[in-house]
Order: C-alpha cells, then sequence, then structure tokens
C-alpha cells in the first residue's frame, strides 16, 4: 500500500464516521505531504544540467570492433616553425678603398654600400623525447651566400647548393640519454661564431670565423654521457664541401663539457685531406659522356695527398646576468704533400658581452691570427682586430647595432683608394639592422 491508498481510506473513514478536530489536523498533514513528495518526485524525474558529469572525448571506450584509436596524436605541422631573417647594413670604411671592398670580411664585405647581408628562412621540427625524428632546412640569399656557399674552390657544382645552408634529418635512438644521428648538411661547430647575426656579440666576424670550415655534409653523431658531459664524431665529405672533389672522407671528433652550470667549455679536433683530384669543368661538352654542369671525368696528374689538421677550443662563461666572457684558441696545420712544408696558423679571440640595461648592450671583441704561410690572407703576416658593438632591442624581433672595427697588420696589406696604394690598418663604422620572426626560441 503506497502512501495514496493510505490517505484515501483515512479520508473515506473519516467521511464516513465525523471528523473530529484532531482528525482533520492529521488529514491537513498529510495533504501537505503528499503535495511535497509530488513536487519531489517532478524535480527527480527532470534530469538537472547543472548536475551533469562532462565526459572527455579522450577517455571515451572505443566501440567493439572500431579500428579508430581512443585519441589522435597531433598534426605534425604543430611542432614545425616557420621562421624568417633579415640582416641589413650600412658601413663606412676610413681607407675608401678601390671598388668598395673591405679585406677579409665574411659578410659586410661592402663599404659605402646599402647593403642586404643575408635574408632568408628556415624551416625546422626538432626532434624530442616523444617525437624521435625532426628535420631542419636553412634558406639563405644575399651577400652572405656568396662567402658561405659560392666557394667554387671548394664545391665542385656550387650553383646547385648555394641557397641551401643546412638541410638534415635527425633520429634520436634508444641508446643511453639519447644518441642524435644527423644527415645532411649542417653549420660547422669550429669557432664559437655562427651564422645569425642576431645571436653573435657582435656584428662583424672574426677572423678565424672567415678560415674555418663553415658548413659540412655528411652523418654526425652525439651522445651525452650525463647533463655535463657529451661526446659528437662526424664523417664529412670535407671543409664547406656539400659534394666530395676528392672521395676521401674527412672526420671531427667534439668533446663538451659543462663543469658548472654557467660555464661550457668544447674541443674540437678535425682532420681530412682537402685537395681536389678532379680539374674543375663547369661546361663539359663532351657529347660521348653527357654530364651535368661540374661534374668533371679530368684527373688531377699528380693528386695531392696532405692533410689538414684543426685543434680547435673555446669556452664560455656567464659569470652573472649580466656579464659573459668567451674566449677562443686555433691551431691550423696545412700540408698538400704528406711530407711537404707545413702551412701553420695559430691564433685566438677572446670576447665580452655586458647587458647595460634591459634593451641595451655592449660587446667587445680582439682576434690575433698568425697567419705564418699565408694560408688565410695569402700574404706572411700577423693579423689583428679590435671590435667594439652597442647594440640595442626595443623588443624580441628587431635589434640596431653600431660596430666600430679596427683591423691592423704589421705589414702593409689592406686597400686604399689607388691600385697598390696598401694600407697596414682599415677602420670601419657600421649600421647593422636586423628583423626575425616566427615560432622558433633561443639561438638559430
Amino acid at each position: 500500500m503506497n502512501h495514496r491508498h493510505f490517505v484515501f481510506l483515512l479520508t473515506t473513514a473519516a467521511v464516513c464516521h465525523g471528523q473530529t478536530d484532531r482528525e482533520r489536523f492529521l488529514l491537513d498533514k498529510i495533504a501537505e505531504l503528499e503535495a511535497r513528495l509530488q513536487r519531489l518526485e517532478q524535480r527527480l524525474a527532470a534530469p538537472r544540467a547543472d548536475l551533469a558529469v562532462p565526459v572527455s572525448p579522450s577517455v571515451v571506450e572505443p566501440l567493439a570492433g572500431s579500428s579508430k584509436p581512443a585519441s589522435e596524436p597531433n598534426p605534425w605541422w604543430k611542432d614545425t616553425t616557420a621562421n624568417l631573417y633579415l640582416d641589413g647594413y650600412y658601413m663606412w670604411n676610413t681607407n675608401r678603398p678601390i671598388g668598395r671592398i673591405n679585406l677579409l670580411r665574411g659578410y659586410d664585405v661592402s663599404a659605402n654600400s646599402f647593403s642586404i647581408n643575408q635574408t632568408g628562412l628556415v624551416i625546422e621540427r626538432a626532434a624530442k623525447d616523444n617525437s624521435r625524428w625532426g628535420y631542419r632546412l636553412d634558406l639563405m640569399y644575399g651577400q652572405a651566400t656568396e662567402t658561405l656557399q659560392g666557394g667554387a674552390q671548394n664545391e665542385p657544382r656550387p650553383q646547385v647548393y648555394r641557397n641551401v645552408f643546412q638541410a638534415y634529418g635527425t633520429y634520436i635512438a634508444p641508446l643511453g640519454k639519447g644518441l642524435t644521428v644527423d644527415f645532411g648538411k649542417w653549420a660547422s661547430a669550429l669557432g664559437p661564431e655562427s651564422n645569425y647575426t642576431k645571436d653573435q656579440i657582435n656584428y662583424s666576424r672574426s677572423y678565424f670565423f672567415n678560415f674555418l670550415p663553415f658548413y659540412h655534409m655528411g652523418v654526425r653523431t652525439t651522445l651525452p654521457l650525463s647533463d655535463r658531459l657529451s661526446f659528437s664524431y662526424w664523417l664529412v665529405n670535407g671543409a664547406n664541401q656539400t659534394e666530395d672533389f676528392n672521395g676521401f672522407k674527412s672526420q671531427l671528433g667534439q668533446m663538451v663539457l659543462k663543469p658548472m652550470k654557467n660555464l661550457t667549455w668544447t674541443l674540437n679536433y678535425y682532420s681530412g685531406q682537402e685537395q681536389r683530384d678532379l680539374v674543375p669543368s663547369l661546361n663539359p661538352g663532351l657529347p660521348w659522356l653527357p654530364t651535368q654542369p661540374g661534374l668533371s671525368v679530368t684527373g688531377v696528374p699528380t693528386l695531392p695527398r696532405g692533410r689538414l689538421h684543426v685543434i680547435d677550443t673555446y669556452a664560455s662563461w656567464n659569470v652573472n646576468s649580466k656579464l659573459t666572457l668567451v674566449g677562443e684558441f686555433d691551431y691550423v696545420v696545412n700540408r698538400l704533400e704528406k711530407a711537404g712544408p707545413a702551412q701553420v696558423i695559430t691564433g685566438g679571440a677572446a670576447y665580452l658581452r655586458y647587458q647595460l640595461t634591459n634593451k641595451a648592450y655592449f660587446g667587445q671583441r680582439y682576434t690575433r691570427l698568425n697567419d705564418r704561410a699565408g694560408l688565410f690572407s695569402g700574404t706572411v703576416q700577423s693579423l689583428n682586430d679590435l671590435t667594439s658593438t652597442f647594440g640595442y632591442r626595443p623588443a624580441d624581433g628587431f635589434e640596431a647595432r653600431l660596430e666600430y672595427r679596427r683591423d691592423f697588420s704589421n705589414v702593409p696589406f689592406f686597400l686604399r683608394r689607388v691600385p697598390g696604394d696598401l694600407a697596414e690598418q682599415q677602420n670601419t663604422f657600421t649600421l647593422g639592422l636586423l628583423w626575425w620572426f616566427g615560432g622558433k626560441t633561443g639561438g638559430w
């Protein structure tokens, strides 16, 4: 018997036998309770939106027999960045050199001229722990491209790869803390300076940046043994050789040590044969052997088999949040023949960077290069550069730099207005302007 049957019987009995005051009171209370019960039943019958529990699609179990996974992986383009870069300048050379040529400059090569140092596009998908493969492509245009990529003395076919500064794929093998393997073409690690000016202390580059290799093509591996020590091994075509020009593979061994959180020391040893075994031929013109321009079948009569050895080491110390010190030392030996005379270059560089304010900084560099056999400059001399740079970055993505640089030697070497009239020094004043955009953070 439910409450409605009970109320009906009790009401019937009260009508038939007469109602007392107490019975009428009980009947009123029962009616009130019945009304409350009806309202409660109505609320329970209608579900409330504020009591609904949301269910994430990622935790819903798939239907039986369904091949669709419970969760979709992120599209590849979400981890890929596209980045644009522009580096331009105006420079004044007090020597007013003939042809407006700044000698021994790798990038800022033109005096008294508005110039595009370089502009480029960087596309990168960095390899990570949850995604073991990656890719990087750097396309470059401008004056720096001719320095880095246009050397016919090293490249059999420079026109093929001139605008491709870097192009390599990465895979992190599950070995130890992760063995990183790269295949392709990448910027050299010889010397502390690199390609993109926005990441450098000074606007111009030192002599050793211009002398040491700019890039390599081949396979490189990096194995971190701990958070403070890692080793790398490279097997490459040679120095600045996207395509090999002698069939001999060069090698590099590298150790990176971090004895303290704010101190990094890098030691490199590079060795290889850097003399070509084929005569350059941009227009083969052989009807019986059609080949692409630059592919030669004419061998060098007497193949030189001497080697190039490079010992390069540098350290960077972040003294505090404002001051950074960098030191570099290089020892280079080259021989055309195995038992031939040695061409030796020694020297180094010292760098200082001090953050004046949140937006402004001051940079200083001194370089000494002893060109004992003219391997770098074509003249036996001791070269020096003293460079002071003031940089102002109002926002991330734009920077202006003012730079004074003095190059000087112990012999007359630098150009003047009159042909053959050489000076022992050249002084330059530069305004550099840098723009960069994209999702890539930190150094490029």
